[in-house]
């Protein structure tokens, strides 16, 4: 089986052809440009590659009700151009498969799930943390949608009490994405992360958010595994300062052993690495082949 996998990002699409082991086989990358732009460049690559389905994991808001007239849409994202943006049935225009469609977030947490770091289990939490924040979220063996989709990087957040920064998101100013993102970061500081060394308060600041936000979804979901990926997880020495976080806000409430003795092995980078959307994208692929999703 050829399966097709689109990750649709903010900054930039990839687009590979994999198999139902979640091996990726080919792949291409170019940057996210305006909508009908963009979408040439994705038809033009899958145009003569013979896919039997293709899954989409995509940036959002996005409609995920397929009784809804704007099922398939990208909504109320603020990426100029792209709102109220009929993104899959351009693509169904195009090619006579099955689709899957879904964030890139419950994507990657998909992938994660089914060959990565969350193999075997039931449930878990996956953060992508880089241009915005969002979280993908895989609980009793299914993605969750419910009113809309997942969109904890918008949840609300105390300050940091020597953060003075206002945040960077158009829509709450202060939410976590508007205080935890690549773009915050590098805002707050004028500095690219990549610039700030590892010992700076930037970093302490950074694990104070997230701490925050992986400690609600710990006590909202009750997750078997947290995953953090995107670009901002780079900076490997984030991985420690967030289980600290994490552990100081639970304060021994959460009685158990993945949070009070493992939680080196609880909260994760993606065993699947940057591939993790991608793979995602395949399995979403291969679900709606299966008939899961139409």
């Amino acid at each position: 089986m050829r399966i097709g996998a689109i990750e649709a990002g903010g900054t930039k699409f990839v687009c590979g052809i994999g198999n139902e082991q979640g091996i990726i086989e080919d792949r291409i990358s170019f940057p996210t440009g305006q909508p009908d732009r963009t979408l040439e460049q994705v038809i033009a690559y899958f145009e003569y590659k013979e896919v039997d389905n293709i899954g989409i994991g995509t940036f959002g808001p996005i409609d995920i009700d397929p009784s809804s007239p704007s099922y398939g849409y990208v909504t109320t994202t603020p990426k100029p151009g792209w709102a109220n943006y009929p993104f899959l049935a351009k693509l169904k225009q195009a090619f006579d498969v099955p689709f899957g469609w879904d964030t890139d977030v419950n994507a990657a947490a998909l992938g994660e799930a089914v060959w990565g770091a969350a193999k075997g289990l039931d449930s878990c939490v996956y953060y992508t943390i880089g241009t915005g924040i969002g979280v993908g979220v895989f609980v009793e063996g299914k993605l969750v949608h419910g009113l809309v989709h997942p969109e904890g990087g918008h949840i609300l957040t105390r300050h940091h009490p020597e953060d003075r920064f206002a945040g960077t998101c158009p829509y709450h100013g202060d939410c976590l994405e508007g205080m935890a993102s690549g773009p915050a970061i590098e805002k707050r500081w004028n500095l690219k992360g990549s610039d700030i060394p590892a010992d700076h308060l930037a970093w302490a600041m950074q694990a104070f958010y997230m701490g925050q936000a992986v400690a609600a979804a710990i006590l909202m979901l009750s997750p078997k595994k947290i995953i953090l990926g995107g670009g901002v997880m780079h900076q490997k020495q984030l991985f420690p300062l967030i289980r600290a976080e994490v552990r100081n806000n639970l304060n021994g409430y959460v009685s158990a052993k993945a949070v009070l003795d493992s939680i080196d092995d609880y909260i994760v980078p993606p065993s699947l690495g940057d591939n993790a959307g991608l793979c995602g994208a395949l399995a979403l692929g291969l679900q709606a082949m299966e008939g899961r999703i139409s």
